[in-house]
């Protein structure tokens, strides 16, 4: 990619944990010139203020777009908001776009902010951090290479965290991985018991989200605040990807991983060297970079998406008790929760179909 030779005006809306990520990528990034921040609460802007000298500060994010319009924006607020906060951003002349993750608080609403940049033609950056480092990237190309033969299974397992705010990160590695072999259908249960709520979002206690692709491939999703995880003493999550001639085992976002096939049979340790900068320093060079190109490479997006209508999905199968088949269609249009309890003796009324009448 060209080496942009100007830098791009920046705002971000959202002062929370997103914010701060984007903020601090803006000022490291040699290709940005940070100039605003919005957010509803002053006292996150006073405390903004003072980490960020010389920034302007808005508690109204149409004020800062009409007063201090720049070349992009990071949209970091909570997921309900981003399609309103998009949809104004899109009203200025932008070179380009972030939005967190995830894209919307549904896919349908996702979908919408998706088509309405791309209709644009705008460079786009959603910051999946496994999808920029090294190891996840190094990892990708080994078994899309076929060093552990054909893939059948991926295992993860997620504590402390929940399907929305952390296994969208994982789903979207899952979507990557198997690139040309969609997801079909996704089947999850949801234990909602401790009323969690996390980054303004309702979210399960614990979760287990199973997803198939279309042909076949597995992907057992493991999430809850108090798993316990079975890998190495002191790793909060593990990643086992099964193939026909070897498996290989990870650990989130730490740099190393261990890979299992006829070449390593009792299994070999790799840490991929990595650069310094953070996950979102790197998705926004890579924006300033299709800025200058001229070009925009949706592949990151589109499975963001993926991945929402798969976190979607879980949810929906947990509440409806069924198999979601994706594209996700609109919940409206589905069919309400059955009321057919399996384990309990069968009444004889009611319908139903003999299980003995077919293989």
């Amino acid at each position: 990619m060209t080496a942009p030779s100007q830098k791009y005006t920046a705002a971000v809306v959202g002062g929370g944990v997103g914010g701060r990520l984007s903020l601090k990528a803006l000022v490291a990034s040699p290709h940005y010139e940070l100039e605003a921040v919005c957010d509803l609460r002053p006292e996150v802007l006073a405390a903004l203020a003072k980490d960020f000298p010389g920034i302007r500060t808005f508690t109204d994010h149409q004020q800062m777009f009409r007063e201090c319009p720049t070349d992009i924006v990071c949209v970091s607020t909570f997921p309900p908001s981003h399609e309103a906060v998009t949809m104004d951003a899109l009203k200025l002349p932008l070179k380009g776009i972030l939005v967190e993750k995830p894209l919307g608080h549904t896919a349908a609403s996702g979908r919408r902010i998706l088509a309405a940049i791309k209709a644009r033609h705008l460079p786009m950056a959603v910051p999946h951090g496994l999808l920029v480092k090294h190891t996840p990237l190094e990892i990708i190309g080994r078994v899309q290479g076929g060093e552990i033969g054909d893939l059948k299974l991926v295992e993860i397992q997620c504590r402390g965290w929940d399907i929305i705010n952390a296994g969208i990160h994982w789903l979207s590695f899952f979507v990557a991985l198997t690139a040309g072999d969609p997801p079909a259908e996704v089947l999850g249960v949801c234990d909602a018991s401790t009323r969690t709520y996390r980054d303004g979002m309702q979210v399960e206690t614990t979760a287990v989200t199973s997803v198939q692709t279309r042909a076949g491939v597995r992907c057992i999703l493991h999430t809850g605040d108090t798993l316990r995880v079975n890998g190495e003493e002191g790793r909060p999550f593990v990643f086992r990807l099964v193939g026909t001639l070897g498996m290989i085992e990870f650990w989130g976002w730490a740099n190393d991983y261990r890979l299992i096939n006829a070449v390593h049979p009792t299994g070999q340790r790799f840490e991929p060297a990595d650069d310094e900068r953070p996950p979102h320093q790197r998705h926004l060079d890579n924006l300033a970079a299709m800025i200058a190109d001229g070009t925009a490479d949706y592949t990151i997006p589109d499975c963001s998406l993926v991945a929402l209508e798969l976190c979607e999905g879980t949810y929906l199968s947990s509440r409806l008790r069924r198999v979601i088949t994706l594209p996700l269609e609109d919940e409206a249009k589905m069919p309400p929760a059955d009321d057919w309890n399996p384990g309990e003796p069968y009444t004889g009324t009611g319908g139903g179909r003999d299980g003995r009448q077919f293989g």
